[in-house]
């Protein structure tokens, strides 16, 4: 009887499906899904309301409907829609419903919960995408001449690896000149690069997590004292669908979440950031996030520890926005994870325009990593002398690539294998580090 009702529920619904993202810009983008939880992001091409239907594709129970959600163009039409009660380690099938009618895609809409492991299995092997700088052209907007986006199949052969989830590691949109000055730039501009067909379903298949940098935030290399950073955050908050956004104290796009057996923490780099002067003291994170992160990271007891920073940590070349140029606040980052005698911490960035591994010995003696992966799409850089003592030999990527991370092996004894791949999906380096 629950398997007829369930038929024929779905076939009733099926009677009001509409023509092909008729009514969705972009989307759906799947944020988080934990075991009670999943947050699907919409944007739809007018106002409307949003709902999604959803069911466990393995059990015959009737499809559940989430709470209607309205857009309005003073958000960009944007909608985040929270699918509840959910049960772990199960797979779901949904659809996304606008103003009463079925949406149509070119690609599956499912997804996964977390699953309840711990006390019960060997940790789940998984594996996580990531990359920074997107640039989407948009001619009337950019400047004169060459193009500087290009090669957008790097998403449809990151969507081909199939991973667990998305890493975005800032300069995801790359504002203009024509944005900075209004929110509905910045409305212009996120909508602009999320409606692009080649992500589409690779930010539909799998979990997305994000942190910024200077292009999203304000103009090149801008600190805290960017006018508009309350904008910039607003914007941030409303197109990325991340489990939690800074504190009530610290407002920012801090966040960390959990994924099978690892911990991430993600940092800000922008929001704190003051300019290099000799006349007061020089941060980019600051001292109140800086301490929150390495309390997290005491906290956890996770084989591997990530923290995500928009532009690169451990590189020593005191070029460009290199956390070297903050010497202080970095010695402290260095001494405290050493205090605290923290195994196995990477940081993760971007920024850079290439890729690298580096690695640093901490006065422990543990090590410390990080993976730095640029550009998606942007212009790669060419012909790097920049000296770097952390630099790990042969690490070294000068064109378009994405890294994926897969982490795999028993308790105890987990192993993280890195993969560097150009914008076809070919593999360029590999790099395994142990627990």
């Amino acid at each position: 009887m629950r398997k007829l009702s369930l038929s024929i529920t779905l076939a009733l619904l099926s009677l009001v499906v509409a023509a092909q993202n008729s009514k969705v810009l972009s989307g759906p983008v799947l944020g988080y899904a934990e075991m009670r939880e999943a947050l699907v992001w919409v944007q739809l091409e007018q106002s409307g309301t949003v709902q999604v239907n959803f069911w466990p594709v393995n059990e015959s129970k009737e499809p559940q409907l989430s709470d209607p959600v309205s857009t309005s163009a003073n958000t960009g039409n944007t909608a985040k829609i929270y699918l509840r009660m959910l049960e772990p380690g199960t797979e779901y099938d949904y659809q996304v419903i606008v103003d009463g009618e079925i949406q149509e895609f070119d690609f599956p809409l499912n997804f996964d919960t977390e699953p309840l492991w711990d006390y019960r299995t060997e940790p789940p092997t998984f594996s996580v995408a990531m990359g920074s700088c997107m640039y989407i052209n948009e001619e009337e907007y950019d400047r004169p001449g060459k193009a500087y986006g290009g090669e957008y199949e790097i998403f449809e052969s990151i969507h081909a690896k199939k991973p667990d989830a998305m890493l975005w590691l800032g300069d995801n949109i790359y504002l203009r000149e024509a944005d900075y000055h209004s929110r509905s730039g910045y409305i212009a501009r996120y909508t602009h690069t999320r409606k692009t067909n080649e992500i589409q379903a690779l930010m539909a298949s799998c979990n997305n997590y994000a942190i910024w940098d200077d292009h999203d935030f304000g103009p090149n290399d801008a600190s805290g004292s960017w006018v508009h950073r309350d904008w910039s955050l607003e914007m941030f908050k409303l197109f990325w669908p991340n489990p939690s956004f800074g504190y009530r104290d610290l407002p920012c796009t801090f966040s960390a979440f959990n994924y099978r057996d690892c911990d991430f923490v993600l940092m800000d780099n922008r929001y704190y950031r003051t300019e290099q002067s000799d006349s007061h003291p020089e941060q980019i994170f600051g001292k109140q996030q800086v301490d929150r992160m390495i309390d997290l990271l005491k906290q956890s007891k996770a084989p591997f520890k990530f923290v995500l920073t928009g532009g690169q940590f451990l590189n020593t070349a005191k070029v460009f926005e290199n956390h070297s140029n903050y010497e202080e606040e970095r010695a402290y980052i260095l001494k405290r994870l050493s205090e605290e005698n923290l195994e196995n911490v990477i940081f993760i960035s971007g920024d850079r325009h290439h890729s690298e591994v580096n690695e640093l010995v901490l006065p422990n003696g543990k090590k410390v990593y990080e993976f730095t992966v640029s550009p998606l799409t942007s212009g790669a850089a060419h012909n790097i002398t920049e000296e770097n003592t952390n630099l790990v030999e042969g690490s070294l990527i000068e064109e378009r690539n994405f890294a994926v991370m897969t982490i795999s092996g028993k308790r105890k004894n987990r192993e993280l294998n890195l993969v560097y791949y150009n914008s076809e999906g070919q593999q360029i380096y590999n790099w395994k580090l142990s627990e």
